[in-house]
């Protein structure tokens, strides 16, 4: 790139005079035609700085190739900032700001114009921009041409709700696809608006901007799930932002395990249905219908390879993934190991679990030394082998580019889950405590409370009523009402 000083020289040989450039209609005229970024579609770029001069910079260099000029305000002057975005698209130019508290901010948006090939700059209130080889003031002129772009499609910005008026005209100016996060909502995944118009356009790049994405752990993974299209039935991808859910229990064939296995998948979906409809106008949250489908079961026997736990088959499985499927529930795969570990048996069913709404969750009750035996020993495990199978499913949801999973971990004593603090947290999973105690209520409250202590910070919480053996079931109104906080799955055995 050339010195701002051989710009400046270059620029009085061929304009004559200085005054002369911003009269001609060249290269750096009014009539100029900007370019976009010729970005692909895989591009994810992140304008999440505290320093809205500093965002402005980043949105101009993820849009702008070229520019014949700039448009530029004080970070400070909100009334600068506006007359700065209505000139900027109408000159199809970016915005930048300048931060009065900081030289840096001149610096980089001198940089910037110098990036772009700028020949002029417009100023809009007091800023002071640190470049010589730029002209203060645009060109007159009429409208200014719309910029060129390369033969790829117009780049998805997605703007937090801060309203930050310099880079939503940017990209106005750009023709991007603009798209606003919801107020309150920084995780592109629990924004319905943001899922579908990133499905849209899954062929452009994608810019996020606004400090509300600045804990955005995993961006890029972020943009692809969206792009996948895939929502819950009340919009969205997180499973817990906003949803709550009514699950059936059990296992296919077995009516002892809990309810979803008295009936064949279709006849469970309809009885999940129904009783997903009995908290109708009880929840603060749309209530989705769900399965939680106990894949592995623990058995008295040791079995052919010595772990008592029955391994259900894939094919088992799937008419009651599939049914959920088209009805829009998801499914939770629970897992009982016996005598062998969490991960070993997850990965028997990767094959679903590369399905989107398909969930996992894990039942240390059943989680049995070398030496114990179902229902003789409650069984438990320690949090880092529960850290494999979360690292493992983190890492299967990141590289398949699949929507998040919930992780659910079933709990009744403090013993089950050892070193519980130690948990690891995954941005492509929700972690919910299965809260499973049964018998009287009073007792079921205490276990419910003891939980909480200590609990992991951002866990979510579920709770379980049992048809025959609690004292009694609490009605849809009275689990509401009695379960504080109210929990995001509710299910049913």
């Amino acid at each position: 790139m050339p010195s701002r000083s051989t710009r400046l020289l270059s620029v009085l040989v061929v304009g004559g005079l200085v005054a002369g450039v911003a009269a001609c209609t060249g290269s750096g005229g009014r009539d100029a035609r900007p370019t976009l970024t010729d970005a692909g579609p895989g591009t994810v770029t992140v304008a999440a700085e505290d320093d809205p001069a500093a965002r402005s910079v980043r949105a101009s260099r993820a849009l702008f190739a070229t520019a014949p000029g700039a448009v530029v305000a004080s970070a400070g002057d909100a009334d600068a900032i506006r007359a700065a975005a209505s000139a900027a698209r109408r000159a199809h130019v970016p915005v930048l700001l300048t931060n009065d508290e900081s030289n840096d901010a001149s610096d980089a948006v001198g940089d910037e114009l110098d990036r772009l090939g700028a020949s002029w700059y417009q100023a809009e209130g007091d800023v002071h921009v640190r470049t010589d080889a730029v002209e203060r003031d645009a060109p007159d002129g009429g409208d200014a041409p719309e910029p060129s772009r390369a033969s790829r499609p117009a780049t998805v910005v997605v703007a937090d709700a801060s309203e930050d008026a310099a880079v939503v005209a940017t990209s106005l100016a750009a023709g991007a696809h603009l798209v606003r996060m919801p107020r309150g909502v920084s995780d592109p995944a629990a924004a319905p608006a943001v899922v579908s118009a990133l499905h849209e356009h899954r062929d452009a790049p994608t810019l996020l901007a606004g400090a509300a994405f600045a804990d955005l752990r995993e961006p890029r993974w972020t943009v692809r799930a969206a792009q996948g299209g895939w929502q819950l039935p009340h919009g969205g991808q997180r499973p817990f932002a906003g949803h709550r859910y009514v699950a059936t229990y059990g296992a296919p064939g077995a009516p002892a395990l809990g309810v979803l296995g008295e009936q064949g998948p279709e006849a469970t979906v309809a009885r999940t249905k129904e009783l997903a409809a009995s908290y109708d106008g009880l929840s603060d949250a749309p209530v989705t219908p769900a399965f939680e489908v106990i894949a592995t079961v623990a058995a008295g026997a040791a079995g052919t390879d010595g772990d008592y736990s029955s391994e259900l088959p894939v094919a088992t499985l799937e008419p009651y993934v599939d049914a959920a499927h088209d009805a829009g529930m998801p499914v939770i795969l629970d897992l009982q190991p016996g005598r062998t570990d969490f991960l070993t048996q997850a990965k028997r069913y990767e094959s679903l679990l590369r399905r989107p709404g398909v969930w996992l969750a894990l039942d240390p009750e059943w989680r049995l030394g070398p030496d114990q035996v179902p229902l003789r020993q409650i069984g438990s495990v320690d949090a880092a082998e529960v850290n494999q199978v979360s690292d493992w499913l983190a890492h299967l949801v990141r590289s398949r580019g699949l929507p998040p999973k919930a992780l659910v971990l079933h709990q009744f004593r403090s013993s089950m889950i050892r070193d519980r603090a130690a948990l690891r947290s995954h941005p492509e999973l929700d972690v919910l405590i299965h809260v499973d105690g049964q018998g009287s209520q009073p007792d079921k409250q205490a276990t419910w409370r003891a939980l909480h202590d200590g609990a992991p910070a951002g866990v979510h919480w579920g709770w379980k009523n049992f048809f025959d053996e609690d004292q009694p079931m609490l009605t849809p109104a009275q689990t509401m009402e009695q379960v504080a906080p109210t929990p995001s799955l509710v299910t049913y055995q």
